[in-house]
């Protein structure tokens, strides 16, 4: 890639007015995607933060957290430098999207869950071995997979998603996603569990991976507010369920021109004509149909009809 050389105006400590400083520039390694062009993704964190959320608590045995974070853009290779020399990295392949996606799970992390998982504290642990035992192994494997089941599934209104699992890295060294010039969008969740000390998880997509989805990436800001949570839609069911509406019906709609109304007068008799179903009115719209009649002294509806999509 040709390299560029950026003019600026020198200013102060730069030396003499109209002393100017070159720098490098590589053409084009700073086109990353502004930030409303990715808009969707801030939406679609949070129902994939949902998602997590149901996929490590059965590990952590206690209520999780799971916050997403403002997804970031940057250089693969400043992403790469910040991770510890001994992590967990999980390449995957989701087609039709180009390249790869990467889940990056904290060791210590996994450590505190299988410890959480077999009755322990979870806490984890600062300082541990250098590699991961089979059972960390499984539960990396199972966390991971359903993380991704969690992407494909925020993915499925701007495209599907097929998911294939291609490796996994514990050295950050030798991880690859793509060249490390080339720029990735960074979505980092926090993970705090009931017990022990919060950790992160993130997932790294290629930018230009993303690019053929931008329009509609963009257009994810409309109200989609992904799938109910249980928990929450049963607390809700509970709590309308003791919600009182007023409920009434109309026996009769007699008319009267401007001029009889004018005349009424106490005494007057208004004659009316009762129909043989009246109506069962909530909210201004009809419920149900029934008929009038006497029940323990008191009149009664017996409803007959109830209207359909009610």
């Amino acid at each position: 890639m040709a390299e560029l050389t950026e003019v600026e105006s020198g200013g102060a400590g730069n030396g003499a007015a109209g002393d100017s400083v070159v720098r490098p520039f590589t053409f084009g390694q700073d086109s990353f995607a502004s930030a409303d062009r990715l808009s969707g993704l801030e939406r679609m964190a949070e129902r994939l933060a949902r998602h997590l959320r149901t996929v490590i608590e059965p590990f952590a045995r206690t209520k999780v957290q799971v916050t997403p974070e403002h997804h970031q853009t940057m250089r693969f290779d400043r992403w790469r430098a910040d991770l510890p020399s001994f992590t967990s990295l999980s390449l995957y392949r989701l087609r039709p999207l180009k390249g790869g996606v990467l889940a990056m799970i904290e060791p210590e992390f996994v450590t505190a869950m299988v410890d959480a998982f077999y009755g322990g504290s979870g806490t984890a642990v600062k300082h541990r071995a250098r590699e991961f035992t089979p059972t960390e192994e499984r539960l990396l494997s199972r966390m991971a997979d359903g993380a991704m089941e969690g992407v494909v599934q925020v993915w499925s209104d701007v495209t599907t998603l097929s998911p294939s699992f291609v490796s996994r890295e514990t050295n950050a060294a030798y991880a690859s996603l793509v060249r490390a010039d080339e720029p990735v969008v960074v979505q980092r969740f926090i993970i705090s569990p009931g017990t022990g000390r919060s950790s992160s998880l993130s997932i790294v997509y290629p930018l230009a991976s993303l690019r053929p989805y931008e329009t509609q990436l963009a257009a994810k800001v409309h109200a989609d507010h992904g799938p109910a949570d249980s928990e929450w839609r049963g607390r809700m069911v509970h709590a309308l369920a003791n919600v009182r509406l007023p409920v009434r019906s109309v026996l009769a709609r007699p008319e009267l021109t401007v001029a009889d109304l004018m005349a009424l007068k106490v005494g007057d008799v208004i004659p009316i004509t009762l129909a043989p179903k009246v109506p069962l009115i909530v909210a201004n719209r009809r419920l149900a149909y029934g008929t009038i009649g006497e029940q323990e002294g008191r009149a009664a509806l017996m409803v007959e009809h109830v209207e359909q999509g009610q």
